[in-house]
């Protein structure tokens, strides 16, 4: 049997604008060892992640200790809220919550993402 563990990547430095290349906080930093000390007991035998930078850094001790390396895979980024910064994220998630076809004008919309998903199962 195979077992998955899904991680969140830690708390990232929201005045870092760049989506792909926002590293983490000092809180996240310093939270991503908890990841490590979570993992620690667990039989991993491979390591997978987003392509964005606070994805990689939140797991990298892990594997880097476990000397696994870290397979990046594209679909497992973010969804795709816009091209430009979000000053309210809490209002846009609400809105896409509420309405799962709203997007902005160069986004991705949740149907969107949910139905790329399964169609990938």
């Amino acid at each position: 049997m195979t077992t998955v563990y899904f991680v969140r990547h830690a708390e990232p430095n929201y005045n870092n604008h760049n989506d792909a290349l926002r590293e983490l906080s000092p809180k996240g930093t310093k939270d991503r060892k908890l990841v490590t000390d979570f993992l620690s007991d667990k039989e991993i035998d491979i390591v997978l992640s987003s392509p964005y930078k606070r994805a990689v850094d939140t797991i990298k001790d892990f594997a880097d200790l476990n000397g696994l390396d870290i397979e990046t895979i594209d679909s497992f980024r973010e969804r795709k809220v816009d091209s430009g910064w979000i000053d309210n994220f809490t209002s846009f998630a609400q809105k896409q919550w509420n309405d799962f076809s709203y997007k902005l004008s160069d986004g991705e919309c949740l149907q969107e993402v949910q139905d790329k998903n399964v169609s990938a199962l």
